[in-house]
């Protein structure tokens, strides 16, 4: 008995029935049309050698499944490609035997990820947001600009839990808390498929647990944190947001790799979940079974462990699949039902698409294509400003603020770089660097060019511009200097840049990343580190100009958090100065350096929040806000995990306050309870806050996480303005894999209360107590006061017997947000 058959229509039933193994196999594989430039993990490796493979009619001859990254692997007219893509086709239709039209696969992680497309902000910047109703808007735009131009699926979102920095590809992931991570990537999932675009999970799952941080290496998770941090964002996308198709993670967990797991692609996925889409291969992932993982001996042995454990279709082109697959059919050692199974799926991805249809590909491929509209461009922007975190300000914030400055230095390897705003999975990062003399098609101002921009437009005659400005005066002059390169250890631009800032009135660096792939620059995929020090001699760079006295806004364009605790807090023994302001920005996009500006100016008040705590070191890592007591500092070791910044923590220029806060006495093991609270902006400019709620299991019958994000809602206020915020939380939130690996709500006392981050409310566990004294730590941690309010903790009695979780039980808070009439 074959598990997980599926049910499919008469149509998929009939046409199933007249196919022949070469037939069903084709439609098994992608093609990969244009293969120049590495943009996959061991592409040019797993290529050479390879046949010259003869005409695109001889290629698919007897079918095919999909065409991968037709618009995505090199810079090509989307008008041109368009009319090419429905001519081909056509072709399929008219020439292949069974009629069957490709299947179209792009990447669109930040956006169509192809020449002339919008690029959106890194999902490490959605995290920051804290804002689902904006992602989901945003992945709808996109999957309409897709589906337009013949595109069926994407591939993503990235549901990866982050666990680790000095991992290369942190900048795809949404951030470290996994009911974030779900609701964000749910609401990517939702906005795609609306648009008629088949959303990708990935990586399924573990990947971003690698050893170290290391593309790909083994995972040594054990079963209960696969169950509760790494799994239920999948679940959530699969159960909620109705997703149809996930990828396989690269990775091998304990051993197992994940394109062999029966257990979690079948099992889990579809018996348990009852996921009925395609789930497809990461690309080369079947091959390396053999070349990589060494469980197979050979392609065909790989193909068979692949699709026995619920690969349906390998990418990006057929390898394993056709012939050396077609040789273990043939020899008896595999099930043709097997084969069956994944085509009977193909299929009906197929037909729910409209592919199977007559009138497929019956209209005419678009005339005129702006992939990068003003709507794109609104909303990109808007995600940039909602993204931005404000980490620390001594009041130079907003430029303006003690006068508008005369002349202001902008300075660093990022300030004037277009590239250092965009993501990895960014057309410009992932390709275009593969074209050089090939401009990027789209406009992209630099921080630089967008201040400049911001601080004209501001200076008018009419005193309505922001604080310092609406004189007569002169435009601030700007000027700028590179002062050195994000990567190697050439310090000859110090002394430029030093003078530069020596001579302003305030001075904003700029520093950070190069998003790129496999050794092309600091951050991407394949590009780990074993240091969470800035690249390079960045560092030098900000504490030599930091030294002129000049006041200096450092800004971060990362895709990943930095050891920058030295740029925050003052350290007394060295007597460093710090910047007068930080700002953290995850690769915020194409309009990433016009929000920067407005917020450096302050047309825009930061609202974001950091999605991944700020590690103290790389020796740190892998460290997580979600740790039970012993995860943190304690005195029974000298070594300090504290994060820089925790989970949730952001400035604005604005404060907010936090009362009234009312939780229900208690809740049924099986129910739901609510959390009310009141926040006020009690500042003097209007500005977004992200209200959490926080919970902690008192006593569970496993070590539990001593803080845990229970829901979250973003509230607009004006100054002195006032919502009541409830939340509808299902008991559930407080689920974890109980000692049988059974996912239960145990009865029992919960604290809830709100906060501004992670550690705005902190109850210290006293271990003199716990050991009469005889375990005193002469280099205890140091708990540093950071801003951030906090009510104080409720306390709610789950009550009844131990809830065994089912698919029946919610997995999203619900959230309800009412101004409130000042009295």
């Amino acid at each position: 008995m074959i598990p997980a058959f599926p049910f499919v229509s008469a149509t998929v039933r009939a046409l199933h029935a007249r196919m022949s193994l070469e037939e069903k196999l084709a439609q098994l594989v992608g093609y990969w049309l244009d293969q120049n430039g590495t943009v996959a993990p061991m592409q040019s490796e797993m290529t050479a050698g390879l046949a010259e493979p003869g005409t695109l009619a001889d290629i698919t001859r007897h079918g095919i499944g999909h065409y991968t990254r037709v618009y995505g692997t090199r810079p090509v007219d989307p008008v041109e490609r368009a009319r090419w893509l429905w001519d081909e086709q056509r072709r399929l239709q008219r020439e292949t035997r069974l009629g069957i039209p490709a299947l179209v696969h792009e990447e669109c992680l930040t956006g169509l990820a192809a020449w002339k497309a919008a690029t959106y902000p890194t999902p490490l910047a959605w995290g920051a947001a804290f804002d689902p109703d904006l992602v989901e808007e945003m992945a709808r735009v996109v999957g309409e600009s897709m589906r337009g131009l013949g595109i069926h699926q994407g591939l993503a979102p990235v549901l990866d839990v982050v666990r680790d920095p000095r991992w290369g590809r942190v900048d795809e992931c949404i951030g470290e808390d996994p009911y974030l991570v779900g609701t964000l990537g749910t609401a990517y999932v939702r906005g795609l498929q609306d648009a008629g675009v088949h959303a990708t999970l990935k990586h399924f799952v573990g990947y971003s647990a690698s050893r170290s941080g290391r593309n790909h290496a083994p995972v040594s998770a054990g079963p209960r944190e696969v169950a509760d941090v790494y799994l239920p964002p999948f679940e959530m996308a699969v159960r909620d947001g109705g997703v149809r198709s996930v990828m396989n993670a690269y990775t091998d967990l304990d051993g197992v790799p994940m394109g062999s797991s029966v257990a979690h692609l079948t099992t889990l996925l579809r018996e348990t979940w009852g996921f009925d889409g395609v789930v497809v291969a990461d690309y080369f992932a079947v091959a390396f079974l053999e070349v990589m993982h060494a469980i197979a001996g050979d392609r065909g042995e790989a193909a068979a462990l692949a699709l026995e454990a619920g690969i349906d279709v390998e990418l990006p082109s057929g390898d394993a699949y056709l012939e050396p697959l077609a040789a273990r059919v043939r020899a008896g050692d595999l099930d043709v039902a097997y084969v069956d199974r994944a085509v009977l799926r193909v299929l009906a991805q197929k037909e729910e698409l409209g592919l199977l249809e007559p009138s497929a590909f019956a209209d005419e491929p678009p005339a005129a294509v702006d992939l990068d509209s003003p709507r794109h461009r609104a909303l990109a922007r808007r995600l940039a400003e909602e993204s931005v975190v404000l980490l620390s300000d001594d009041g130079v914030l907003p430029l303006g603020r003690r006068g508008a400055p005369r002349r202001i230095a902008v300075v660093g390897p990022n300030a004037d770089r277009p590239e250092a705003l965009l993501g990895c999975y960014s057309f410009v990062n992932h390709v275009l660097a593969h074209h050089p003399g090939v401009p990027m098609g789209l406009e992209i101002p630099s921080v630089l060019e967008a201040l400049r921009s911001a601080v004209a437009d501001l200076t008018g005659t009419d005193g309505s511009g922001p604080e310092g400005y609406g004189t007569d005066g002169p435009v601030p002059e700007v000027v700028h200097a590179e002062g050195c390169a994000v990567e190697g250890d050439d310090t000859s631009g110090f002394a430029a840049a030093v003078e530069a800032v020596a001579g302003s009135d305030v001075a904003v660096v700029v520093v950070g990343d190069q998003a790129g792939l496999f050794g092309r620059g600091t951050v991407g995929e394949g590009n780990d580190v074993e240091s969470l020090e800035l690249p390079g001699v960045q560092r030098r760079l900000v504490e030599e100009l930091v030294a002129t006295g000049t006041p200096v806004v450092l800004v971060l364009l990362t895709g990943r958090p930095y050891a920058i605790g030295w740029a925050l807090d003052p350290d007394p023994a060295s007597g460093r100065k710090l910047p007068a302001a930080v700002l953290q920005s995850f690769f915020p996009g194409e309009a990433g350096g016009t929000a920067i500006a407005d917020v450096l100016t302050g047309r825009v008040s930061p609202s974001g929040r950091l999605p991944v705590s700020l590690p103290r070191s790389a020796g740190a890592e892998p460290f997580t806000y979600l740790h039970p007591i012993l995860g943190g500092p304690s005195d029974v070791t000298s070594a300090d995990p504290t994060p820089v910044r925790p989970f949730g923590f952001g400035l604005s220029f604005t404060t907010f306050g936090y009362t009234d806060l009312e939780v229900d006495a208690e809740a049924a093991t099986g129910g739901s309870f609510t959390a009310s609270v009141t926040v006020t902006n009690t500042g003097a400019v209007a500005g977004a806050d992200v209200v959490q709620l926080y919970g902690h299991d008192v006593q569970g019958s496993v070590a539990r996480p001593v803080v845990q994000l229970l829901g979250y809602a973003r509230v607009e206020l004006a100054p002195g303005e006032s919502a009541r915020v409830s939340f509808d939380v299902p008991s559930a939130r407080f689920a974890f894999s109980d000692r049988r690996m059974v996912r239960v709500v145990e009865p029992g006392d919960v604290e809830v209360w709100v906060g501004a981050h992670a550690g705005a409310s902190v109850v210290s566990t006293d271990v003199d107590e716990s050991t009469g004294g005889v375990i005193v730590n002469d280099r205890a941690a140091v708990r540093r006061a950071l801003p951030g309010a906090a009510t104080p903790r409720a306390v709610l009695a789950l009550t009844g017997d131990v809830h065994e979780v089912t698919a029946a039980d919610a997995r999203i808070v619900g959230v309800t947000v009412v101004p409130e009439t000042p009295a």
